[in-house]
Protein backbone atom coordinates (compact mmCIF):
# COMPACT_ATOMS: atom_id res chain seq x y z
CA UNK A 1 0.00 0.00 0.00
CA UNK A 2 1.35 3.44 -0.95
CA UNK A 3 1.90 6.31 1.45
CA UNK A 4 -1.17 8.24 2.58
CA UNK A 5 -1.33 11.95 1.75
CA UNK A 6 -3.21 14.88 3.21
CA UNK A 7 -5.38 17.28 1.22
CA UNK A 8 -2.31 19.37 0.30
CA UNK A 9 -0.67 16.35 -1.32
CA UNK A 10 1.92 15.99 1.44
CA UNK A 11 2.71 12.52 2.79
CA UNK A 12 1.34 12.05 6.28
CA UNK A 13 4.17 12.18 8.77
CA UNK A 14 6.54 13.95 6.36
CA UNK A 15 9.80 15.31 7.70
CA UNK A 16 10.13 19.00 8.51
CA UNK A 17 13.63 20.29 7.98
CA UNK A 18 15.23 22.74 10.39
CA UNK A 19 12.12 23.12 12.54
CA UNK A 20 12.68 24.98 15.79
CA UNK A 21 10.20 25.89 18.52
CA UNK A 22 8.73 29.34 18.00
CA UNK A 23 8.62 32.26 20.37
CA UNK A 24 5.48 32.74 22.40
CA UNK A 25 3.47 35.84 21.45
CA UNK A 26 4.61 38.94 23.28
CA UNK A 27 2.20 41.44 24.83
CA UNK A 28 2.95 44.02 22.15
CA UNK A 29 0.44 46.26 20.33
CA UNK A 30 -0.81 45.67 16.79
CA UNK A 31 -2.03 48.48 14.57
CA UNK A 32 -4.09 48.51 11.39
CA UNK A 33 -6.01 51.10 9.39
CA UNK A 34 -9.30 50.83 11.27
CA UNK A 35 -8.29 49.39 14.62
CA UNK A 36 -5.46 48.68 17.00
CA UNK A 37 -4.91 46.05 19.63
CA UNK A 38 -3.22 46.60 22.97
CA UNK A 39 -2.43 44.13 25.76
CA UNK A 40 -5.52 44.10 27.95
CA UNK A 41 -5.05 46.30 30.99
CA UNK A 42 -7.89 46.56 33.52
CA UNK A 43 -6.57 49.93 34.70
CA UNK A 44 -6.78 51.42 31.19
CA UNK A 45 -9.54 49.51 29.47
CA UNK A 46 -12.08 48.48 32.10
CA UNK A 47 -14.43 51.46 31.93
CA UNK A 48 -14.68 51.68 28.14
CA UNK A 49 -15.02 47.90 27.84
CA UNK A 50 -17.78 47.85 30.43
CA UNK A 51 -19.60 50.64 28.60
CA UNK A 52 -19.26 48.77 25.28
CA UNK A 53 -20.40 45.34 26.48
CA UNK A 54 -23.21 46.84 28.57
CA UNK A 55 -24.83 47.96 25.32
CA UNK A 56 -25.82 44.31 24.90
CA UNK A 57 -28.83 44.69 27.17
CA UNK A 58 -30.09 41.14 26.55
CA UNK A 59 -26.69 39.56 27.22
CA UNK A 60 -26.61 37.62 23.95
CA UNK A 61 -22.85 38.01 23.48
CA UNK A 62 -22.29 35.89 26.59
CA UNK A 63 -24.44 32.92 25.54
CA UNK A 64 -21.55 30.75 24.36
CA UNK A 65 -18.87 32.03 26.72
CA UNK A 66 -18.17 30.19 30.00
CA UNK A 67 -18.50 33.46 31.95
CA UNK A 68 -20.76 36.48 31.94
CA UNK A 69 -22.95 38.39 31.79
CA UNK A 70 -21.65 40.41 34.72
CA UNK A 71 -23.96 42.18 37.10
CA UNK A 72 -21.69 45.16 37.73
CA UNK A 73 -18.46 46.83 36.70
CA UNK A 74 -16.92 45.55 39.93
CA UNK A 75 -17.71 41.96 38.94
CA UNK A 76 -16.27 42.60 35.49
CA UNK A 77 -13.13 44.09 37.05
CA UNK A 78 -12.69 41.00 39.23
CA UNK A 79 -13.00 38.77 36.15
CA UNK A 80 -10.49 40.86 34.16
CA UNK A 81 -7.95 40.85 36.99
CA UNK A 82 -8.18 37.08 37.38
CA UNK A 83 -8.32 36.18 33.68
CA UNK A 84 -6.87 38.85 31.41
CA UNK A 85 -3.45 39.58 32.89
CA UNK A 86 -1.54 36.35 32.20
CA UNK A 87 0.53 34.97 29.32
CA UNK A 88 -1.86 32.16 28.26
CA UNK A 89 -4.46 33.21 27.50
CA UNK A 90 -2.85 36.45 26.30
CA UNK A 91 -5.65 39.01 26.05
CA UNK A 92 -5.75 42.07 23.81
CA UNK A 93 -8.20 44.95 23.91
CA UNK A 94 -9.59 45.93 20.51
CA UNK A 95 -9.71 49.71 20.10
CA UNK A 96 -10.68 52.20 17.44
CA UNK A 97 -7.56 53.67 15.74
CA UNK A 98 -7.66 56.89 17.75
CA UNK A 99 -8.29 57.38 21.45
CA UNK A 100 -8.40 54.76 24.18
CA UNK A 101 -11.95 53.46 23.82
CA UNK A 102 -11.90 49.65 23.97
CA UNK A 103 -14.75 47.89 22.15
CA UNK A 104 -13.91 44.25 22.81
CA UNK A 105 -11.39 41.59 23.74
CA UNK A 106 -9.62 38.72 21.96
CA UNK A 107 -6.89 36.35 23.07
CA UNK A 108 -4.20 33.92 22.03
CA UNK A 109 -4.56 30.74 24.05
CA UNK A 110 -3.44 27.11 24.27
CA UNK A 111 -0.11 28.31 22.96
CA UNK A 112 2.08 25.42 21.77
CA UNK A 113 5.37 27.07 20.79
CA UNK A 114 7.13 23.71 20.44
CA UNK A 115 4.64 22.37 17.92
CA UNK A 116 3.85 25.73 16.31
CA UNK A 117 0.12 25.77 17.07
CA UNK A 118 -1.99 28.46 18.69
CA UNK A 119 -5.68 29.23 19.15
CA UNK A 120 -7.62 32.48 18.92
CA UNK A 121 -10.56 32.69 21.26
CA UNK A 122 -12.31 34.13 24.31
CA UNK A 123 -13.75 36.74 21.94
CA UNK A 124 -15.86 39.50 23.46
CA UNK A 125 -17.27 41.57 20.61
CA UNK A 126 -19.55 44.33 21.88
CA UNK A 127 -22.56 45.29 19.73
CA UNK A 128 -20.56 48.18 18.23
CA UNK A 129 -17.74 45.82 17.24
CA UNK A 130 -19.88 43.01 15.85
CA UNK A 131 -19.95 42.72 12.03
CA UNK A 132 -17.58 45.68 11.67
CA UNK A 133 -14.44 46.36 9.65
CA UNK A 134 -12.64 46.83 12.98
CA UNK A 135 -13.48 43.27 14.05
CA UNK A 136 -12.31 41.77 10.76
CA UNK A 137 -9.07 43.72 10.77
CA UNK A 138 -8.41 42.76 14.39
CA UNK A 139 -8.63 39.09 13.41
CA UNK A 140 -6.32 39.72 10.44
CA UNK A 141 -3.74 41.46 12.64
CA UNK A 142 -3.71 38.53 15.05
CA UNK A 143 -3.30 36.05 12.18
CA UNK A 144 -0.47 38.11 10.75
CA UNK A 145 1.37 38.04 14.07
CA UNK A 146 0.99 34.27 14.32
CA UNK A 147 2.08 33.35 10.80
CA UNK A 148 4.14 36.23 9.46
CA UNK A 149 5.90 37.48 12.59
CA UNK A 150 6.17 34.30 14.68
CA UNK A 151 6.18 31.56 12.05
CA UNK A 152 3.61 29.24 13.58
CA UNK A 153 2.30 26.28 11.56
CA UNK A 154 -1.31 26.13 12.72
CA UNK A 155 -3.95 28.60 13.88
CA UNK A 156 -7.11 27.27 15.53
CA UNK A 157 -10.68 28.47 16.08
CA UNK A 158 -13.00 26.46 18.34
CA UNK A 159 -16.58 27.16 19.34
CA UNK A 160 -19.75 25.56 20.58
CA UNK A 161 -21.15 23.55 17.66
CA UNK A 162 -24.50 25.32 18.26
CA UNK A 163 -22.93 28.75 17.82
CA UNK A 164 -23.93 29.38 14.22
CA UNK A 165 -22.65 32.97 14.21
CA UNK A 166 -19.17 31.92 15.36
CA UNK A 167 -19.04 29.12 12.80
CA UNK A 168 -20.00 31.52 9.99
CA UNK A 169 -17.34 33.95 11.19
CA UNK A 170 -14.66 31.26 11.16
CA UNK A 171 -15.49 30.25 7.60
CA UNK A 172 -15.67 33.87 6.44
CA UNK A 173 -12.20 34.49 7.88
CA UNK A 174 -10.77 31.52 6.00
CA UNK A 175 -10.70 28.81 8.67
CA UNK A 176 -11.40 25.27 7.48
CA UNK A 177 -13.80 23.00 9.35
CA UNK A 178 -12.12 19.91 10.83
CA UNK A 179 -14.88 18.19 12.78
CA UNK A 180 -16.89 18.01 16.00
CA UNK A 181 -15.48 16.93 19.36
CA UNK A 182 -18.59 15.48 21.00
CA UNK A 183 -19.30 16.19 24.68
CA UNK A 184 -16.05 18.12 24.86
CA UNK A 185 -16.93 20.02 28.03
CA UNK A 186 -19.69 21.32 30.29
CA UNK A 187 -20.31 25.01 30.91
CA UNK A 188 -23.16 27.00 32.40
CA UNK A 189 -24.81 23.69 33.24
CA UNK A 190 -25.03 22.40 29.66
CA UNK A 191 -23.11 20.16 27.31
CA UNK A 192 -20.81 21.59 24.67
CA UNK A 193 -19.94 19.77 21.47
CA UNK A 194 -16.96 21.72 20.09
CA UNK A 195 -16.54 22.58 16.39
CA UNK A 196 -12.87 22.76 15.35
CA UNK A 197 -11.50 24.98 12.58
CA UNK A 198 -7.95 25.77 11.49
CA UNK A 199 -5.68 27.68 9.12
CA UNK A 200 -2.28 26.27 8.15
CA UNK A 201 0.86 28.21 7.34
CA UNK A 202 0.69 26.96 3.73
CA UNK A 203 -2.73 28.65 3.41
CA UNK A 204 -1.65 31.96 4.90
CA UNK A 205 -0.12 33.70 1.82
CA UNK A 206 -3.39 33.48 -0.14
CA UNK A 207 -5.44 34.57 2.89
CA UNK A 208 -3.06 37.46 3.56
CA UNK A 209 -3.55 38.71 0.00
CA UNK A 210 -7.34 38.42 0.25
CA UNK A 211 -7.47 40.34 3.53
CA UNK A 212 -5.31 43.08 2.07
CA UNK A 213 -7.57 43.38 -0.97
CA UNK A 214 -10.66 43.50 1.22
CA UNK A 215 -9.20 46.05 3.66
CA UNK A 216 -7.99 48.40 0.93
CA UNK A 217 -9.89 51.72 1.14
CA UNK A 218 -10.97 51.31 -2.50
CA UNK A 219 -13.13 48.36 -1.41
CA UNK A 220 -15.42 50.58 0.66
CA UNK A 221 -18.07 53.13 -0.22
CA UNK A 222 -17.96 56.54 1.43
CA UNK A 223 -20.43 55.37 4.08
CA UNK A 224 -18.23 52.40 4.99
CA UNK A 225 -20.18 49.70 3.14
CA UNK A 226 -18.01 47.06 1.48
CA UNK A 227 -17.99 46.72 -2.28
CA UNK A 228 -16.73 43.12 -2.43
CA UNK A 229 -17.33 40.68 0.46
CA UNK A 230 -14.32 39.07 2.05
CA UNK A 231 -15.39 35.61 0.89
CA UNK A 232 -15.39 36.77 -2.74
CA UNK A 233 -11.98 38.44 -2.45
CA UNK A 234 -10.33 35.03 -2.05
Amino acid sequence: MGARHNELGQPIGWAIEDWKPRDVPAPEPMRGRSCRLEPADPARHLESLWSAVSADAEGRMWTYLPYGPFESIDAYRTWMLSTCTGADPLFFAILAPEGDRALGLASFLRIDARGGAIEVGALQFSPELQRSTLATEAMFLMMRRVFQELGYRRYEWKCDALNAASRRAAERLGFRFEGIFRQATVYKGRNRDTAWYSILDSEWPALDASFRRWLDPSNFHGDGRQRTPLSRSR
